[in-house]
């Protein structure tokens, strides 16, 4: 047999032999029976994962909205739910006790809440503009817009019906003229059983509403005017019978002084024909 040639005759290119090739599958998932299979993974079988378009850390907003809406399966945190017998938004009851003055969603917004720092208050879903106690409520209302919407306080004022003893009125005068429509409100105020109440700014409108709360709890009495009990220092005996020399004594009183008011103490009244 011719060593350039194979068994079949072929010739074979002059060189040492060609090596052979081995291919090795990388499927590790698929390991024979009876071997070991190996501690490490190779990369070459891992999924590609694009780093450039990883998101960003996930906001609640955005977990709130990605969520699908109730009824068809949707979780939210746990600290969101409300307890068994728990309503949200709770209403204040006439009589229930609050240390806050509790304010309507309507009133968002509203000028008069950044001059309420005196007293805390809060959100709540209730009937009037402001819940100021157990029995007290307030309506506020701008002499601008009720120009513009003469009926708007009509219904508000139907609204509250008879579940609080105090209801107030506190009308914002922002207008030049506001005779004709004060008028109108007071008269308003009278046939509903209303207290009116003006203010001419919104810090003024915030000072009464921090006073009605902070006296919520006050006695009646302190509202009324007190009476001194000391007679001796309000008579005017002893200023009568004093000598101008007494009467010079006085803080701000000179001897000219002294002398013209002791003259007019005891001078004679003249009489008139």
């Amino acid at each position: 047999m011719d060593p350039g040639k194979d068994k079949e005759g072929v010739p074979q290119p002059s060189g040492p032999p060609a090596r052979k090739k081995f291919v090795i599958p990388l499927d590790e998932d698929e390991v024979p029976p009876g071997v070991a299979k190996p501690l490490f993974r190779s990369t070459q079988s891992l999924p590609t994962v694009d780093t450039s378009a990883q998101a960003a850390p996930q906001t609640y907003a955005e977990y709130a909205i990605s969520q699908p809406l109730e009824g068809a399966g949707a979780t939210c945190p746990t600290g969101s739910e409300p307890l068994a017998g728990e309503t949200p938004n709770q209403a204040l009851k006439p009589g229930a006790k609050s240390n806050s003055i509790i304010v309507s969603p309507r009133q968002r917004g509203n000028p008069v809440l950044k001059f309420v720092r005196n007293v805390p208050w809060e959100f709540g879903d209730v009937i009037p503009d402001y819940v100021l106690g157990q029995s007290t409520c307030a309506l506020f209302l701008s002499l601008r817009y009720h120009n513009l919407h003469p009926d708007y306080i009509h219904g508000r004022l139907q609204s509250l019906g008879k579940n609080f003893a105090l209801r107030v009125l506190l009308v914002q005068v922002d207008v030049k003229d506001p005779q004709q429509a004060l008028k109108e409100l007071a008269k308003m105020c009278i046939l509903a059983d209303c207290t009116l109440i003006l203010a001419w700014s919104p810090e003024e409108a915030g000072r009464y509403l921090e006073t009605y709360k902070a006296y919520e709890q006050k006695p009646a009495d302190l509202l009324m005017e007190k009476l001194e009990q000391d007679f001796v220092s309000r008579s005017l005996e002893q200023l009568i019978a004093a000598s101008r020399e007494d009467l010079a004594l006085c803080p701000g009183l000179g001897p000219q002084k002294a002398r013209r008011l002791f003259d007019v103490l005891h001078e004679p009244f003249l009489k008139v024909p």
